[in-house]
């Protein structure tokens, strides 16, 4: 009975009209459900400060929608620290046609350029899902998360080579404030048993997770890790708080993409105390 009463929820807050007032009103009722609490402007937390953000026009700044899109961010990333911290294109798809006709490569990255979470990885030849890639043309994923940068993205598919001729790299995200990076999440084994864990600029390990279970194994330090958070300074500046997120084997690195809504403000810290101290840390 609950799990229905929650997909009937879930139902009326997708279909709420997509307009400014609904999009608040959805976040907050996401917001609320993930934790019972609601997002006051007084109230210093990391999640608070990234909804806000969510529900202001801050989100619709050309600059954060530009980047938004994951084929039209690499032309940011070529501006402002290089065209060699971006992955590869090997080609955009718009139309089903396109997808049918394209000769994918044996290996490959495939993900939509206007949505979150969706992707596939390819390898040595490996089956793909052509119909799976064509729906994500229909993807709205504004409408899905209420993010208003992606509101007007124009549908594409993007094929990338696999970076590092890995088959489950590990990502490092970098948390800016007003143009500082102040703390990394480290994400592995994405595709079998993900996990999570954060560290300090220093690299020492933080003792929360958000939203995933904490990774329980020590993650090297990168050798290139003042690289990428010199890269960090370089494009967080153009934003007041926002996540830069990178590939690296530990030597080399690449922008992935940049993250403005971390969540969509609705990852809960586990354990939930630790939250405050994410923040501190996020503020100072």
């Amino acid at each position: 009975m609950k799990n229905f009463f929650i997909s009937i929820v879930d139902s009326i807050l997708f279909n709420l009209p997509k307009a400014i007032f609904f999009d608040k009103l959805s976040g907050l009722i996401n917001f609320y459900r993930a934790h019972r609490r609601m997002p006051r402007k007084n109230q210093p937390l990391i999640n608070n400060i990234f909804f806000q953000i969510k529900t202001s026009n801050e989100i619709i700044n050309p600059v954060r929608v530009f980047t938004s899109d994951k084929y039209f961010v690499k032309t940011f990333i070529s501006a402002t620290v290089g065209e060699k911290y971006n992955v590869p294109t090997i080609a955009v798809l718009e139309s089903n046609e396109q997808i049918d006709s394209f000769k994918f490569p044996d290996s490959c990255c495939i993900k939509p350029t206007h949505a979150s979470g969706r992707y596939i990885i390819r390898h040595k030849n490996s089956p793909i899902n052509l119909d799976e890639i064509k729906s994500w043309l229909k993807i709205n994923y504004h409408q899905e998360s209420r993010e208003r940068n992606y509101k007007d993205l124009i549908p594409k598919i993007i094929i990338e080579p696999l970076i590092f001729d890995s088959k489950n790299i590990q990502d490092y995200k970098f948390f800016c404030n007003k143009g500082l990076p102040k703390f990394i999440q480290v994400d592995s084994n994405r595709s079998n048993g993900h996990t999570r864990c954060f560290y300090t600029l220093d690299w020492i390990k933080l003792d929360f997770t958000l939203a995933y279970p904490m990774t329980q194994f020590e993650v090297p330090k990168p050798e290139c890790l003042d690289e990428m958070i010199d890269i960090s300074k370089k494009i967080s500046k153009f934003f007041s708080c926002v996540r830069v997120d990178f590939y690296t084997d530990g030597v080399n690195c690449f922008v992935g993409e940049i993250t403005h809504c971390p969540e969509s403000s609705n990852g809960r810290f586990i354990p939930p105390e630790s939250e405050f101290q994410a923040s501190q840390i996020f503020l100072s």
